[in-house]
Parts: C-alpha cells; structure tokens; sequence
C-alpha cells in the first residue's frame, strides 16, 4: 500500500461495530471505561487494558476509540517524510524456508550428512522416518522472518535445544511429527515458531479482509492453553499473527468474536473447541497446521473423539503431534492422520528429564504431612515448590496445614476452582507470593514455571507416566532441579516401574522399597516361553 494511500486509511478508519450477539453493542470511547485485561485476555497496545476490539488497519488490539485514534496518529506521524518509519514492514517475499546446502546465501554454515549423523547421536536424537532436514544450530539458519527472529532472542532463546535442533527445521519443511522429549526440553517453542513463521508469510502473501484460521492447536488443559497462547503472542509480536483462546470459563461468545475479527491460531481444549464448532459457523477450512500438545493426556481425558471430529473438519493439515511420553496408540493415531509422519524422540523414552534429582523416601501415610513439614523447615526447602497431592480435598486440607503449622504461605490448586481463582493462585505464585502451591495433577502436563525447581510428590500419581511428568516440573530447559518423593505400600502396583526409573537415574534407593516383595521384574529365561522373577536389592 502506497503511503498517501496507508495514511488516508488511517485517519478514516472506523472500529468494527456489528458485534456478535452477546456482546454489547457500545464501543468504548475512552481507556478509562475500559476494565483491566485478565490473564489470557489481548491488552490495549496503548495502555495495557483489555483489548476488545481490533483495529481494522493495523490488526492490534486496542480498548477503546480514544487509543485507537492514538494508535493511528503514531503511524500516521511515522509516514511522515522527516525520518525512518518507525513501523518496518518485512518485504513480502521474506519466506521461511530449510537451505539444504551447506552454506546458504547469507552465509550460514549447515550440517553436513555425517556432521548431522553425530549431532544427533551425541544428543540422543532418535528418528524413525523418511529423509528429514538436518539439525539446526542456530535460529537463524532456518531463514526465518526477521522480527521472529528478533522475539526469538527476546524471550531468551539464545541457541536451539535438542528438540528445537532436530523438529523447526522438519516442520518447517512440512513434515507431520510425533515428537517425544523430556519435559521442559523447549517444546512449545519447537512447533510455535514453524506455526508462527508460517502464518506470517502467509499472511503476507494471501492477503484478504476476511481472515480464517490458518492453525489449531489442542492442550489438554486451560492453565497449558493459557500458557502456549502467552508464547505464541511473545513470539508473534509485530508479525501478522493474532490468535484465539478457546477454553471453558470464559463466556464463548467473545472468543467467537475474537476468531471472527480474524485471527490466525486457535489454541483450545478438545470440548470447548467442538462445542463452538457445533453451536456457530467457524470455517477451518485454511487451517494448514493441527497441532496437538500432551497428546497422551488428551487421550487419557477421553477427547480422543472430539479431537477426530475437529481433525475431520480440516482438509488434510500438516500435523504437529507432541508428548513426554509415546505408546502404540498414539502412533497409531499419527499414523491416521497423516501419511508417512516422522517420529523424534529426544533422550530415553518415557524416562524423566536427567536434570531432575529424584529422591525417593520411604514414609508410611500417617507420617507423610509431619515429614513433609520437616522439609518445609528445613534448608533442603527452597521456594517456590509444587506439592503433588492424589485429590482435590486433599490438596485444600494439606494447603491450609501448611499454613497453619510451618507459617509459608500455600495455596491449593484444582479442577474445582473457578478459571479466576485459578488465574489469581498462578499470578500470586509466580510473583513470589506464594511460596508453595499444592495441585493436583492439573500441574502435571507441560506448564512451565521458570522458578521452580523442586517438586514434592506427597502422594504418587496412578502411573509412572504422570509421575514422569510431575518431576519433570522441576526443570526447564535442561536446568538442574530435584523432586522429593513419598512412597510407601499404598504404591505398591507402582514399584517394580519405579524402582526401574530411579535405578536408570542413578537415584538412591530406599532399602524398604528395594526389598519388597512387590518389587519384582520378569525376565527371559532363554528356555522356552517363561520367565523367572528377580527381586531389586538382592
């Protein structure tokens, strides 16, 4: 668009007014009318307030008439012949793109075959599938959109993690993947910024009033939703890239509004999304990429249905599969909606994150609460932790006793919480002031908190794959962390898994669970079909 042409557009830009029904028809005029943005809710670029509308023109999120005018008079200024814009448009032809070579035009080394063979074997990068890029060892090597690169360096990410080496570069060469890797290893990342750049560059090359979705990605939970959308928006930033929060709690109509302003990425739950499907007319029929994070969780949840209804509504997408743990039936699932899908697996399968110290400790039930005390008075405390408990009641009974008996702050954490109770228990715990949070499995599956690094497992999940990934909150990015964790005879069905998983860590076993009877393996006898029982510890 020619400058006279942006500018005059600019100062007879009208917000948006037919809202969708449910929505109030009034636009604000002023910033001070406006109430604050909740946690997961776009905020005003001007001042900061609950974003609920989407100026036409520049595509940001703005509270009131008086900010947008504000907004546009500043691009209005920047066009003006007295200095450099301040507004860079990246050139349409900037595509996102793998360089096979070994060196691209702007100089970037790439891996050579045998130079990708022994970066992948030294970082324990496992492939099962077809001819597949080369690992990456910078950003930058994958021609990506400049402003993604620099948000890419502004959210901290100086070089790439095994799984981003190995899975941006196969996504963007736009492959369907099942990528298993430790916990906090840098997922989210890996499948955000192909979703990102992609979007981006489609944007800018299929340009059209009427913006649909060009990517959905399912979680399994509203806290991990909230948290991805948070990341797509840091690495967004500045980009043609908008997206949609579809989550339960929040009144559906004004996420039917957001998609319908235009947006590029839902990221939803399985059942909010397919109720919105059913209820109103959202057209997916763009979506390129259907991603889907803690694969294994969302099964385990019972949206194995809903996620099959919403992957029929697409048109044959790429998909991005991603969990801390693979079976045969999710491979089968992958293996369903794509053809030929590439499976990475970075590090051990189903194994804990290696950064994380597991200390296991024997401790009879009745003794779990005062020894749990004891560690919070101890110097082996070391805030902010998460405690694992089995049930909602009792993480509000164990909360309020922590409270009571050690004097640290703590708070409980569930399903039965409102999605403002549970916003607010996230917003206290991340600024430090509370200390402790005591959960139920809701924490368990890919939400990342930076500060923490211990977990308590006071009571031991039901399977050793949520127990892989309840320690795995003790670490991010291949940090150092421990988890603490009370086992007794109530796990028994879990000890001959979990004496295997704390052996291969290298953790120090307690002598009562290595000498249970319920700690037993089967092995090949090498004679015929049977087996002999061998006991851990013996």
């Amino acid at each position: 668009m020619e400058d006279g042409d942006r500018n005059a557009s600019c100062r007879n830009l009208a917000l948006q007014k037919d809202v969708h029904q449910g929505i109030d028809n009034y636009v604000k005029k002023s910033s001070t009318e406006q109430r604050d943005a909740l946690a997961e809710e776009p905020k005003c670029v001007i001042c900061g307030r609950y974003g609920e509308y989407v100026c036409d023109e520049t595509d940001d999120d703005i509270c009131s008439l008086e900010c947008k005018q504000t907004l546009l008079s500043g691009i209005a200024n920047s066009l003006l012949p007295v200095g450099p814009s301040s507004t860079q448009r990246l050139p349409a032809t900037d595509e996102c793109f793998y360089v096979r070579d070994s060196v691209d035009k702007s100089g970037f080394q790439f891996l050579t075959g045998d130079q990708a063979e022994l970066l992948r074997k030294k970082l324990e990068i496992h492939v099962k599938g077809d001819v597949i890029p080369a690992p990456i060892v910078a950003f930058s090597s994958c021609a990506l959109p400049q402003k993604l690169l620099q948000n890419i360096e502004t959210a901290g990410y100086g070089m790439p993690t095994p799984v981003q080496m190995q899975v941006i570069p196969a996504a963007l060469d736009g492959k369907s993947l099942l990528v298993s890797a430790d916990t906090g290893s840098g997922k989210t990342a890996s499948f955000l910024i192909p979703i990102i750049s992609h979007c981006a560059n489609f944007r800018r090359s299929n340009f059209s009033n009427h913006k649909k979705p060009i990517a959905v990605v399912l979680t399994p939970t509203r806290e991990l939703c909230i948290q991805v959308e948070d990341n797509a928006k840091l690495l967004g930033k500045g980009l043609p890239f908008k997206t949609a929060l579809v989550v339960g709690g929040d009144p559906m109509a004004r996420q039917l509004y957001r998609i319908q302003q235009g947006v590029e990425l839902i990221i939803g739950t399985p059942g909010r999304l397919i109720d919105l499907l059913t209820k109103h007319d959202v057209e997916l029929n763009d979506v390129k990429i259907f991603g889907l994070d803690e694969v294994d969780c969302i099964l385990q949840r019972g949206f194995r249905d809903q996620v099959m209804q919403i992957f029929r509504a697409l048109s044959q997408p790429q998909v991005l599969m991603y969990s801390a743990t693979i079976s045969q039936d999710i491979e089968k699932i992958a293996s369903f909606m794509a053809k030929d899908v590439t499976v990475f697996s970075i590090g051990k399968p189903n194994r804990p994150n290696k950064a994380v110290k597991q200390l296991p400790i024997w401790v009879e039930s009745n003794k779990k609460k005062q020894k749990l005390f004891d560690i919070l008075r101890s110097k082996h405390f070391t805030p902010p932790i998460v405690v694992y408990v089995g049930s909602r009641v009792g993480a509000d009974l164990l909360s309020n006793a922590i409270t009571v008996s050690t004097g640290i702050k703590a708070l409980s954490l569930h399903g039965e919480k409102s999605m403002n109770e549970r916003r607010e228990i996230l917003r206290l715990f991340l600024v430090g002031e509370v200390s402790v949070i005591v959960s139920t499995g809701v924490l368990g599956r890919g939400i990342d908190f930076l500060g923490v690094r211990q977990v308590i497992v006071f009571d031991m999940p039901s399977s050793i794959k949520e127990y892989v990934h309840q320690i795995g909150r003790a670490s991010r990015l291949g940090e150092e962390g421990t988890a603490i964790v009370f086992v007794n005879e109530e796990n028994k069905n879990l000890f001959p898994e979990l004496v295997d998983i704390l052996k291969s860590s290298g953790a120090v076993i307690p002598q009562e669970l290595s000498n249970s009877r319920y700690t037993v393996v089967s092995f090949p006898s090498g004679k015929g079909k049977g087996f002999k029982k061998r006991k851990y510890g013996c």
